[in-house]
């Protein structure tokens, strides 16, 4: 089947979905209702850029036929002109459509879970996650979402040996999953009396908040335990009991949210993450993965396991995947991602791509 006719295939099911949505039976059951919004966004925008294509094409049809029909010179010059940039917007749509026909990541639209922790460096590293943070968190204040931290470990000097938040926002985790792995700093730290130059690591994850439609969890699956929360040094303790741990049995997988004064809000945000933590465990299963999703990303943590390095005497930073180098450090960390994510993105489309002509 060509490009054109399964897209055709595509504009066919978008509107047998508007109209299955619109039965009275649908509108009454919620989960059924969200399952067929979700299939049917997840195409709409391949839809519009579809009928776009098809309403350029027959534009482009009738100019041509004008300059079979135009005697004035001066007005087929302009006819030709016109037909010259409809030829183009045509061609560029194809290619768009070639794009958003590629396999799409069914995790693309949802909201992250985010865990960064400290891997090699001692309290550099841990200086290295706050860095992190503030970069992913600026990078999201452009992009209009929302993040909320749902848990901490602060270290001793300051900066986190781990965090985890989640970001909330249309599209993040199809950009944010490109930041999975091990990031590497190369710089002098403030406890560095000789000017040293010391190389640290932190581990990224990027985790799709999974919906309850996602994953079925068996409330007597599940140990909860509240306790007192609390920061490094004894700060941020609170007088009542609010943080709480939810352990899902069968897995033993455990998450924790202490960063709300609310031990319902606590709760909410650990069974996201435990919600996510399970999805992950279950798409790999699907995927007959050999290991966890989190170790495939973040590996050890050792400094040769490198995504990126950032390296500020040289103010340099490189992206090993696809041999891209910057020399915009500071910029980077103040949250200007899109140069890279945008290049990581063409460069795993440009792969996929690859596979389909083989």
């Amino acid at each position: 089947m060509g490009i054109i006719e399964r897209l055709a295939e595509i504009e066919k099911r978008y509107e047998e979905l508007g109209a299955e949505m619109a039965r009275p039976e649908v509108t009454s059951d919620v989960k059924r209702l969200q399952q067929l919004g979700q299939e049917r966004a997840g195409v709409e925008d391949l839809v519009f850029k579809y009928r776009d294509y098809k309403k350029t094409e027959q534009t482009l049809e009738v100019t041509r036929a004008m300059l079979d029909e135009e005697a004035d010179d001066d007005m087929r010059v302009l006819v030709r002109q016109e037909v010259e940039t409809l030829e183009t917007r045509l061609s560029q749509l194809h290619d768009e459509l070639k794009i958003g026909l590629l396999p799409r990541d069914v995790n693309d639209d949802k909201d992250v879970i985010v865990e960064i922790r400290a891997g090699a460096g001692g309290d550099e590293a841990a200086l290295f996650v706050a860095d992190l943070f503030r970069m992913y968190s600026r990078y999201a204040q452009a992009k209009n979402w929302k993040v909320d931290i749902i848990d901490g470990n602060e270290s001793s000097i300051g900066g986190f040996k781990e965090i985890i938040f989640e970001v909330k926002g249309k599209g993040a985790f199809s950009r944010l999953k490109y930041e999975r792995g091990v990031h590497r700093v190369q710089r002098v730290p403030v406890t560095e009396s000789s000017g040293r130059i010391h190389t640290s690591t932190a581990t990224v994850a990027v985790l799709p908040e999974a919906d309850e439609v996602d994953v079925s969890i068996n409330p007597e699956d599940l140990r909860t335990d509240i306790f007192h929360s609390g920061g490094a040094g004894g700060q941020n303790v609170n007088k009542v009991a609010t943080a709480v741990r939810i352990t899902h049995l069968p897995t033993g997988i455990v998450a924790v949210c202490q960063d709300e004064r609310s031990q319902l809000r606590n709760r909410q945000k650990a069974m996201a993450v435990l919600r996510a933590r399970l999805l992950e465990v279950e798409q790999r299963k699907q995927e007959a993965a050999i290991t966890s999703e989190r170790r495939s990303q973040v590996g050890t943590g050792d400094r040769a396991e490198k995504v990126r390095t950032y390296n500020f005497p040289q103010d340099r930073i490189s992206d090993h995947r696809i041999g891209l180098t910057l020399r915009n450090l500071l910029q980077v960390l103040e949250g200007d991602l899109d140069k890279l994510i945008d290049a990581l993105a063409t460069d795993d489309q440009a792969k996929q791509l690859e596979k389909q002509l083989v």
